[in-house]
């Protein structure tokens, strides 16, 4: 089996949309219905093995309260990707994520491949597809670093739908990044 380098990840989004439940879910603590606040960020380490190679993940939760926002940005450095959550059932925590996108970005210093999820699909969606998929078409159009695909899953950390496919997923698009990067910069 090939080891590859170790991935520093973060999880972001409004406060209440199933990051840590996410996290909790592909660590295979399965799921508890009571919400638990974060507190600045929190972080686990989890493989995956994927087609004959073994994936680390190192996996920081973020806060997604507005008042951790100055205690978050130390946790950005060094990251290699990120899953953006939101909630399916709030149009808003969509339409907040651009916030994140430019929270990372920033404090990151450049941009890095992300994945989207819209999470907890187990209940009624208030959210158009013509939204979301307007979203994704601009957020695509702000890739002007090293091209990829951003892609979208629906996900349920309460029923395990897609968890261990989006971190599956995320695994295959840094690693494309990186490919594509080297192939680009001459690497």
């Amino acid at each position: 089996m090939i080891q590859v380098p170790l991935y520093k990840i973060c999880l972001l989004g409004d406060g209440g949309v199933g990051k840590t439940s996410l996290r909790e879910r592909f660590l295979g603590k399965g799921f508890q219905s009571g919400y638990i606040l974060t507190i600045g960020a929190d972080f686990a380490v989890q493989d995956l093995d994927i087609e004959g190679i073994k994936y680390k993940f190192q996996i920081w939760d973020l806060a997604g309260q507005q008042r951790f926002s100055a205690v978050r940005a130390l946790y950005y450095k060094g990251s290699h990707g990120a899953i953006l959550v939101f909630d399916r059932t709030r149009p808003e925590s969509l339409l907040n994520l651009d916030v994140w996108k430019r929270e990372l970005f920033t404090n990151v210093g450049r941009q890095i491949p992300y994945i989207l999820l819209g999470n907890k699909s187990d209940l009624d969606n208030t959210i158009e597809q013509s939204i979301l998929d307007n979203f994704i078409r601009r957020s695509q159009s702000e890739i002007t670093d090293i091209p990829y695909q951003i892609k979208c899953l629906d996900t349920s950390a309460k029923s395990g739908l897609n968890v261990t496919e989006a971190f599956t997923l995320l695994a295959k698009t840094i690693q494309g990044y990186i490919e594509e990067y080297r192939r680009i910069k001459g690497k």
